[in-house]
C-alpha cells in the first residue's frame, strides 16, 4: 500500500462531467483488462507496456456519433487508464482513486464491488503519481496539488502539450509509419509503429459508429452530413489530408488518442486547406463555421476546465491570408458559442488587422471571455531571452493552461510545482513555523526571530533565504517529475508529433524533446509585495509600530487591532500605479523569477520559469494562509496572479494597467492578468477600451484576459443560481460557469473590480 495517501481531489475541477455511455459493468471490464494488460507487461520495456495498454481502450473507450456531431470522435474517461494530465484522468498509467471509489457505488453486487477493491489495492503501488508522491511529498514543506496545508505543492503531469500537427497533415498515417521504419528500430520506434497502427483501428471504429448514426435517422440532411464524415475518415486511414474536413478530422482523432487537451495554432494548421477548400468553391465560410462549431462543442465536452487551448495569430505565420481567415470564422464561433471551452486565444502583433481586433472585442463584449489577448511584441522577445532560444523559435510560443508557455512542438513546460509566497513570507516572520498549524516548515534554513531583525534590509534578507531554499525543492521536484514519468511511459502518441522524438529513437522524457523545460505556478506576490510595503513604511521608514507588534496582529487575525489593520490598508497598493508600491512588487517578482530561473539553468533544463497564476489555487490557498501584513484576514482569498488583491485597486483601469505593464515579461513564462468591464462600457465606450488596451500592450503589457458583466449581475446570481445557468466568468488563465464555482471562489471574484 502506498506510503502517502493521494486519495482525493487532485485538480481544480469546476465543470460538470459528462457520464460515460457504457454500463458500470463494461466499464469495470475494461479497468480490468488495462490493469491485466499492465500485469501482463510489468517486466517488459516501458514503450511495450504502454502500447499494448494503450490497445485495450482503443478504440474500445470510443463512443457513439451525437446527432449534432460534423465530425467524429468522443471519448468516455474511467478512473483507471492511461493520460497525459490530470484534468481528463491522470497521467501515464493512471487510477483516480476517489473517482475509483464513487464509481464502486454504481455496482450491484457485492463480487462486482470486491473486484473494485482489487483494482484499487493495486494502483495504491503503481499509479504513476503514487509513485511520485511517495519520495516527494512531506509531513512539513511539501504537499501535494491542491493540499493547501503546505508552502509547497509538488505534482507529476504532462499538461500543456502542444504537438507538431502540421507533420501529421503533410505526411499522413503512412507517411509516418515510413518515418519511423526509417530509423534504428528499438522498442520505442516499434511501440511508435504500433501506435499509428492503432490509429488506423481507431479511425476504422469510428466507420462503423458513422454507419450506426446512418441508420437511425430519415433526414436527407443528417444522411449528407454522416457520409462527408465517413468519407473523411475513410481517406485519411491511407492518405494525406486534402480537404479541411479532412485535416480537421486527423487532427480531432490524434488529439483524443495522444491525450492532449491543448491544440496550439490551428490558424497555421487548418487555415491553409480552409483557404484551398474555398478557393476552389468546395466549401462555403459558411460550411466551415458549422464544422468548427462542431469542434467546439466537443472540445466543450471533454470538459479540462483550464485547458483546451486554440491559438490564431500573431508572428511565425507562413500563410497569412488563409491564417486570418481561419481566425474570423473562430471569432465568429466563439461569439455565437459562448461556450467555457475551448480558451480561444488572440495573439496579436504588428500586422493585426483591424477588423480582427474589433471582431475579439465584439466576441468579448457579448460576455463570451474569449478570445484571451497576448502581446507578440512584448512576449516574442520576452521568450527569446527566458527559454535561451533564438528570435524564429520564439515566435512559436503558445499559451497553455493558465497563461504559461511552451513552444509548439518543441518544448515541455508543464507546471508541476507550486509555491505560496505569503506562507513563506510567514515562516519569516514566526520562526519557521505556519501560524496556522505551528508546524516548523523552513527546513535547515535559521530563521531569527524577529527582537534579532534590525533594519528592513535584514527581514528581507531572511525572506530571500526561505524563499531560497523553497526554490532548490521546486527545481528537485520539477526534475523528478519528469524522471519518475520517464521511468514509467513513453507518451508515444505524444512523442510521435515532439521534435526531434522520431529521429532521436527517444520517447519524450528520455532525451527526445529538444527543449525540456519547466514552470512553477507562484501565489500571494502582490499580497507579499504589499506587506513588504506595509513593513518598510510602517516599522522603518515611519517608525509607528514594531514589526513584532504588526506581527502580533496579524497572528490575532487583527481582532483588537483594528487601528493596525486600518492603518496597513490606508497604505498605497500594488495596482494603483504608484511608484514606490509598484517597485516592491517588481523587486520580488524580480528575485522570485531570476531565483527560479537560474536553478532550472544550473540543472540543465532548457528553462524554467514562473508563471504567475491563481486558476482558483489562489483561493484555495488563501483558506489555509493565515492573516498577511498586506491587510488581508486569515483564510480570505490571496490576490489573483499578478493582479492586485480585491477591493485594493482605487485608481482606475488606466493606473490598474499601468502597475501590470511594469513587471518584465522576460523574467517569467506567463502572467495572468484579468480585468472586468460592463457591457456599457465596452459597447458605448468601445474607442476609449480599445485605446485602453492598445496603450496598455504599448506599455508593455503582455497579457490581458477580459470578464464582460453588468453591475449586480454576480450578485444577484450568487442568490439565484437558477437564473444564470449560462454565465460565463474569467476565474484564472480560464473560464467557468459561474454558479458552478465554490461560494469561496464567487466572493473572490466579486472583490474584483468592475470598470464601468
Amino acid at each position: 500500500m502506498a506510503k502517502i495517501n493521494i486519495d482525493g481531489i487532485q485538480n481544480c475541477e469546476v465543470s460538470v462531467k459528462i457520464p460515460c455511455k457504457k454500463t458500470p459493468l463494461e466499464q469495470l471490464e475494461i479497468m480490468e483488462a488495462y490493469t491485466q494488460a499492465y500485469k501482463d507487461n510489468i517486466g517488459l520495456d516501458k514503450a511495450r507496456r504502454e502500447i499494448n495498454c494503450l490497445k485495450t481502450i482503443y478504440p474500445v473507450l470510443f463512443r457513439t456519433i451525437e446527432d449534432t456531431d460534423l465530425i467524429a470522435g468522443r471519448l468516455d474517461f474511467l478512473p483507471i487508464g492511461f493520460g497525459c494530465v490530470t484534468s481528463v484522468g491522470g497521467v501515464g498509467h493512471y487510477c483516480v482513486f476517489h473517482k475509483l471509489r464513487e464509481f464502486k457505488n454504481l455496482l450491484e453486487s457485492e463480487e462486482e464491488k470486491a473486484r473494485v477493491d482489487v483494482l484499487y489495492d493495486f494502483w495504491q503501488d503503481h499509479d504513476l503519481k503514487s509513485l511520485y508522491c511517495q519520495d516527494i511529498l512531506n509531513d512539513t514543506t511539501t504537499g501535494r496539488f491542491i493540499d493547501c496545508k503546505y508552502p509547497f505543492m509538488a505534482t507529476a503531469r504532462l499538461s500543456g502539450m502542444m504537438l507538431d500537427y502540421r507533420k501529421l497533415m503533410d505526411n499522413g498515417i503512412n507517411g509516418i509509419i515510413d518515418l519511423l521504419k526509417q530509423q534504428k528500430q528499438n522498442e520505442f520506434i516499434k511501440a511508435s509503429i504500433e501506435a499509428m497502427r492503432l490509429l488506423k483501428d481507431v479511425i476504422e471504429r469510428q466507420k462503423e459508429l458513422v454507419k450506426e448514426a446512418m441508420l437511425k435517422t430519415n433526414s436527407t440532411k443528417r444522411q449528407a452530413e454522416l457520409s462527408l464524415m465517413y468519407e473523411s475518415l475513410h481517406h485519411i486511414k491511407e492518405n494525406k489530408p486534402e480537404t479541411f474536413h479532412q485535416a480537421l478530422q486527423l487532427f480531432w482523432i490524434y488529439a483524443l488518442c495522444a491525450g492532449v487537451i491543448n491544440y496550439g495554432r490551428m490558424d497555421i494548421v487548418l487555415g491553409p486547406y480552409l483557404k484551398h477548400d474555398i478557393d476552389n468553391h468546395l466549401i462555403n465560410e459558411d460550411d466551415a463555421y458549422r464544422y468548427l462549431k462542431s469542434l467546439w462543442l466537443m472540445i466543450e465536452n471533454r470538459r479540462t476546465t483550464v485547458n483546451g487551448r486554440i491559438i490564431v495569430g500573431g508572428e511565425g505565420r507562413d500563410n497569412i491570408e488563409a491564417c486570418d481567415m481561419f481566425t474570423r470564422i473562430c471569432l465568429r464561433v466563439c461569439k455565437d458559442t459562448r461556450y467555457v471551452e475551448p480558451q480561444f486565444t488572440l495573439r496579436l502583433c504588428k500586422d493585426t488587422p483591424e477588423d480582427i481586433k474589433d471582431m475579439a472585442y465584439e466576441c468579448i463584449a457579448s460576455g463570451a471571455t474569449y478570445p484571451t489577448l497576448y502581446n507578440d511584441e512584448v512576449n516574442i522577445p520576452a521568450v527569446e531571452y527566458a527559454m535561451r532560444v533564438d528570435r524564429e523559435t520564439a515566435k512559436q510560443y503558445i499559451p497553455f493552461g493558465c497563461g504559461e508557455f511552451v513552444i509548439q512542438g518543441k518544448s515541455v513546460g508543464t507546471p508541476n510545482t507550486l509555491l505560496n509566497l505569503v506562507k513563506i513570507m510567514q515562516l519569516a516572520l514566526n520562526e519557521g513555523y505556519d501560524p496556522m498549524d505551528h508546524i516548523y516548515k523552513a527546513g535547515d534554513v535559521k530563521v531569527k526571530p524577529l527582537s534579532k531583525i534590525t533594519t528592513f534590509e535584514d527581514f528581507y534578507d531572511q525572506y530571500k533565504k526561505l524563499l531560497d531554499y523553497y526554490f532548490d525543492l521546486s527545481v528537485e521536484a520539477q526534475l523528478y517529475s519528469y524522471k519518475v514519468m520517464n521511468q514509467e511511459v513513453s507518451f508515444i502518441f505524444t512523442s510521435i508529433l515532439m521534435d526531434d522524438c522520431i529521429a532521436r529513437g527517444k520517447a519524450l522524457l528520455d532525451g527526445g524533446v529538444e527543449i525540456l523545460g519547466g514552470t512553477n505556478e507562484t501565489y500571494g506576490n502582490i499580497n507579499a509585495s504589499d506587506a513588504l510595503y506595509a513593513i518598510k513604511t510602517l516599522v522603518y521608514d515611519q517608525k509607528k509600530y514594531t514589526l513584532e507588534q504588526l506581527n502580533t496582529a496579524a497572528l490575532h487575525d487583527y481582532v483588537g487591532y483594528q487601528q493596525i489593520q486600518k492603518d496597513i490598508l490606508d497604505l498605497a497598493k500594488y495596482g494603483n500605479d504608484d511608484h514606490a508600491c509598484d517597485e516592491m512588487a517588481n523587486d520580488l517578482y524580480e528575485y522570485v523569477a531570476k531565483g527560479i530561473r537560474q536553478r532550472g539553468i544550473d540543472n540543465q533544463m532548457g528553462y524554467y520559469l514562473i508563471v504567475i497564476s491563481n486558476n482558483q489555487t489562489n483561493t484555495d490557498w488563501g483558506l489555509e494562509t493565515a492573516a498577511s501584513l498586506d491587510g488581508r484576514n486569515k483564510g480570505v482569498y490571496m490576490n489573483p496572479a499578478n493582479n492586485p488583491q480585491g477591493g485594493a485597486s482605487k485608481n482606475g483601469p488606466t493606473a490598474c494597467l499601468n502597475s501590470l505593464a511594469k513587471f518584465k515579461a522576460k523574467y517569467h513564462g506567463g502572467s495572468v492578468q484579468n480585468i472586468k468591464f460592463t457591457p456599457r462600457m465596452m459597447r458605448e465606450d468601445k474607442v476609449k477600451v480599445k485605446a485602453l488596451f492598445d496603450t496598455y500592450f504599448k506599455k508593455g503589457g503582455c497579457q490581458l484576459m477580459v470578464t464582460c458583466v453588468d453591475q449586480g449581475v454576480l450578485e444577484d446570481a450568487q442568490i439565484h443560481p437558477e437564473k444564470y445557468p449560462d454565465l460565463i466568468v474569467r476565474v484564472a488563465g480560464y473560464s467557468a460557469v459561474f454558479v458552478n464555482l465554490s461560494k469561496d471562489i464567487q466572493d473572490e471574484l466579486l472583490s474584483r473590480v468592475l470598470y464601468d
